[in-house]
């Protein structure tokens, strides 16, 4: 297999909003990224990925970008962003950063020149439609009945010219238009700029939606809803390989740039990869995939289903063995703590923050924290909706309160889904406001920061984030959890999930119990002796060459076998 710097890396996730704040103001900031640089490279840290930090009028937390080549007031200047990348490069770390080029804000220059005139020449840098008339030509509902992620119809009524423009996510995310290439070059236009800056990559956010199904027909509708679930019609859409093909070969893709890319592609499947990540065919290095995220369900929020993670992450593991590569991850500012969902953030809080972890780590690919994941931070339980900022949760609020759900109905569903339980600020220490900010900040902390913060786990070496710092020196020392062959072995157990991963002569094997309960596991072809543990998140019994292991709950345990 071919060797590459970032098959080898480790990547760190940072939401500047929610970081570190360095001027008192109650958000994080890029100045305060650069204070807490040597805790991440001390946690072996190679890849900073930063979420958005471009101006932006911050309706989705940047995701609705005002300007490409600009910051956000509330994180500092371009020479802030000049230093950040700076520091990084000399702690010997490497820096991408998100780049979204499926819609802009409603205040990019780009949009306000669309929506002036239906004659406007970049009218036709937006998806713009008329809607549906009555008899009398008069506009009377939507184009098609086509609902946003975030709720509500996915289009936004515009007076001045009796026309809808089509938004996939927030209606202050118009969906850029990618059948126009005026519109498409000065996208790549935008990210040649970065790069020209010395960036080392990006993660492309929603990209498998830059292509909508021709004609933007209407959605099946057997309840006869008044808006339904679009993702069909505009989700790795076909015809949108050649949008990708084009992508690359205008930016990164150019052979001048040693660059990490990485790309946020929703729906796709393991049988398109090749297209996506492959060595030949692939557009970018490789793709966070959701599918084992959608296990879980908050709203009946059932216990996970370890047999279907299982086979799903494992079809990842093998469909790109030797053909593309991983990106591993269990967290990411868009979903709920994973300790509190699939894992136990009561009663075993420790042990499956950790089981978890070891479980998706030391599978083949690149593996991703992030920022709080590593000391175990959990979700939290707002009381009213008005302390949430994520715009989705309150879209969410609003519409089933006007279906008739009670508000602590709707709050139950907040606190098991919201985008919000990742993005509260980071947990630094004991210190008031958790040692994030001098002031209010601008979303609430978890109470339990005195329990849970960096500064006690430092010092302490059973803790969360002390097994991280093992897990990721584990890794870094040995290849094979690099370039190793991966296997499932127990592929039926309801309760482990334990792999190989196998290089030459060498070999290991990976036992994670993701269960509340003692797990037994029968396996007399494998040779385990407590003297070969390499890595193990709960005290060993003492024991010799044995064929059968009962693991506690949310125990792990990584063998040496050869």
């Amino acid at each position: 297999m071919k060797k590459i710097w970032w098959k080898e890396a480790v990547g760190y996730q940072i939401y500047p909003r929610s970081f570190q704040d360095s001027n008192g103001d109650g958000i994080g900031d890029l100045q305060g990224i650069i204070q807490r640089l040597d805790y991440v490279k001390d946690l072996g840290i190679d890849v900073i990925w930063i979420c958005p930090m471009y101006k932006s009028p911050n309706d989705d937390n940047g995701y609705d970008i005002s300007d490409y080549k600009d910051i956000m007031d509330d994180f500092g200047t371009m020479a802030d962003f000049d230093q950040l990348l700076e520091e990084v490069h000399k702690r010997g770390m490497k820096l991408i950063i998100d780049f979204v080029p499926n819609h802009t804000s409603d205040e990019h220059q780009w949009f306000i020149e669309s929506r002036s005139s239906v004659d406007d020449p970049k009218r036709d840098w937006y998806i713009w439609r008329e809607g549906k008339r009555n008899n009398h030509g008069k506009t009377v509902a939507e184009p098609n009945n086509w609902e946003s992620i975030f709720g509500g119809s996915a289009w936004q009524y515009d007076e001045k010219t009796d026309q809808y423009y089509l938004h996939v996510f927030s209606t202050k995310q118009p969906d850029i238009n990618w059948e126009n290439p005026e519109a498409r070059q000065a996208v790549y236009d935008a990210v040649n700029w970065w790069l020209d800056k010395g960036i080392d990559g990006f993660r492309i956010d929603a990209v498998s939606h830059i292509k909508k199904r021709p004609g933007f027909p209407d959605m099946p509708n057997p309840l006869k809803k008044k808006y339904v679930s679009s993702f069909d019609m505009h989700m790795n859409q076909e015809g949108i390989q050649p949008f990708l093909e084009e992508f690359k070969n205008e930016t990164y893709g150019d052979g001048s740039r040693d660059v990490m890319t990485v790309g946020e592609a929703n729906g796709v499947s393991i049988e398109e990869a090749d297209l996506w990540v492959g060595e030949e065919n692939g557009k970018m290095d490789m793709i966070f995939q959701f599918e084992h995220l959608g296990l879980w369900d908050a709203e009946t929020n059932l216990e996970l289903d370890i047999v279907e993670l299982k086979k799903v992450l494992s079809r990842w593991q093998k469909g790109l063995e030797n053909n593309g590569w991983n990106a591993l991850f269990i967290e990411n500012h868009d979903k709920p703590r994973v300790v509190s969902t699939w894992g136990d953030d009561h009663d075993y809080w420790y042990e499956s923050a950790t089981s978890m972890a070891a479980m998706y780590f030391l599978m083949q690919g690149t593996p991703f924290i992030y920022q709080g994941q590593e000391i175990g931070m959990t979700n939290v339980h707002f009381e009213s909706i008005d302390d949430y900022d994520d715009v989705s949760a309150k879209n969410l609020y609003r519409i089933r309160s006007e279906e008739g759900l009670p508000h602590g109905d709707i709050m139950r569903i907040l606190w098991a889904s919201s985008r919000d339980n990742s993005r509260t600020p980071m947990q630094w220490s004991q210190e008031a406001n958790a040692g994030f900010t001098t002031s209010s900040p601008w979303m609430k902390i978890n109470p339990n920061y005195k329990e849970i913060n960096v500064e006690d786990q430092l010092q302490d070496e059973n803790s969360v984030l002390s097994f991280y710092k093992r897990m990721i020196k584990l890794k870094k020392d040995h290849d094979i959890f690099t370039y190793g062959a991966y296997e499932l072995i127990l592929p039926d157990h309801h309760q482990i999930f334990a792999y190989t991963r196998t290089l030459k002569k060498e070999q290991v094997v990976v036992l994670t119990n993701l269960s509340k309960k003692d797990a037994i596991m029968d396996h007399s072809d494998l040779s385990l002796s407590s003297e070969n543990i390499i890595l193990n998140n709960l005290p060993i019994e003492e024991h010799h060459e044995i064929s059968t292991v009962v693991l506690k709950p949310y125990e792990a345990r990584v063998y040496k076998l050869k």
